[in-house]
C-alpha cells in the first residue's frame, strides 16, 4: 500500500474516506493521490473553443481552495500527497488515474443507495468496485482509528478465487488481524456442512502465509444477509470479498454480491477484482 488513491467530492462521506487514508498512508509510509473530479457544464467538455475562461478558471479556483481547507486539517500532517484537478467524467477519471499511477489501493467514501436508485442509477463507487484493477475501500461513517482486528473475507472457495486471496491475506497480516474465512450456506445452493469443510480445507492447504484465522460456515437465506448477520455477530472490522467485474446487461441480470454489501454495510467494505 505505497499508493492510495482518494477520490473526493468534499463530502462527509468523502472526509471519513480520506481519514482512513490517511491512518493507512502513515502505518505505510505511502502516497495519497487526493483527486477531485471537476463537475463541468457540457461545453466546457465538448471541445468547444469558444469557451468562457473566467468561468472556467473559477471552477479551478474553487476546487484549489477547498483542497487547502484538506490539506491544513490535522490529520493531514506529515502525509506526502499528490493533489489532482480533472474534468474527465468521474468514473473515467478514477479508472484512469488508478493505471496512469499503479495505485495498489482506492479509498472511496459512500452513503450508499436502495430501492430504485440503487437498481437504475447506480453510484460512481460501485462502478469503481465492480471494475477496478486495484483492491477498493470504501468507508461510510467516521472512524477515528481505522485498525483492523477481525477481517472477515467471504468466499465461495473456488479455484478462481486463489489469487483474489492471496491479496486477502496480505491485507490482514499487515494489519496483524485474524482473518475470518467465511463460507454462507442458502437454500437456493446448499451444501453439507462436511462437503463445506472439505473445500475450505483444501482451499487454503497452499497458503504458508495464511496467519491467524478461522474456517466458518454459516447458515442464512441469502449470501449478502448471511455476510452482514456473521459480521455483526462477531464485530468485524472489515468485511472483504472479491468482484467479477461484470458490466452491461451480464451484470444487471447477474447483480453483484459485493456492491450490494457495499451498498448496505455499513462496516468498510474492501473489494479485489478477479
Amino acid at each position: 500500500m505505497k499508493k492510495i488513491l482518494l477520490p473526493t467530492d468534499f463530502s462527509d462521506q468523502a472526509e471519513y474516506a480520506l481519514k482512513v487514508a490517511a491512518s493507512l498512508a502513515k502505518q505505510n509510509d505511502a502516497t495519497i493521490y487526493l483527486m477531485h473530479m471537476l463537475e463541468m457544464p457540457s461545453h466546457f467538455l465538448s471541445g468547444d473553443t469558444n469557451l468562457n475562461v473566467p468561468e472556467q478558471l473559477l471552477f479551478m479556483k474553487i476546487a484549489h481552495e477547498r483542497f487547502e481547507k484538506t490539506m491544513a486539517q490535522d490529520f493531514m500532517k506529515d502525509i506526502n500527497v499528490e493533489i489532482t484537478v480533472e474534468t474527465h467524467k468521474a468514473f473515467d477519471g478514477i479508472t484512469q488515474a488508478i493505471r496512469q499511477h499503479e495505485i495498489d489501493l482506492v479509498v472511496m467514501g459512500s452513503s450508499g443507495a436502495s430501492g430504485l436508485k440503487e437498481m437504475f442509477i447506480g453510484s460512481n463507487t460501485e462502478k469503481v468496485v465492480r471494475t477496478a484493477d486495484a483492491p477498493v475501500l470504501v468507508i461510510k461513517n467516521q472512524i477515528e482509528d481505522f485498525t483492523v482486528a477481525n477481517f472477515v473475507f467471504a468466499s465461495d472457495f473456488s479455484e478462481d478465487q486463489k489469487l483474489v486471496f492471496e491479496q486477502a491475506i496480505d491485507f490482514a497480516n499487515s494489519f496483524h488481524a485474524k482473518l475470518h474465512l467465511l463460507f454462507v450456506n442458502t437454500p437456493n445452493r446448499f451444501v453439507t456442512t462436511e462437503a463445506a469443510q472439505k473445500k475450505m480445507d483444501a482451499f487454503i492447504e497452499e497458503f504458508e502465509e495464511l496467519g491467524d484465522h478461522e474456517l466458518h460456515i454459516y447458515n442464512d437465506n441469502k449470501i449478502e444477509t448471511g455476510i452482514l448477520n456473521f459480521s455483526r455477530a462477531i464485530n468485524a472490522d472489515l468485511i472483504g470479498m472479491s468482484t467479477h467485474g461484470r458490466q452491461g446487461l451480464a451484470h444487471f441480470f447477474n447483480g453483484s454480491i459485493s456492491e450490494d454489501l457495499v451498498n448496505h454495510s455499513l462496516r468498510p467494505v474492501i473489494t479485489f477484482k478477479i
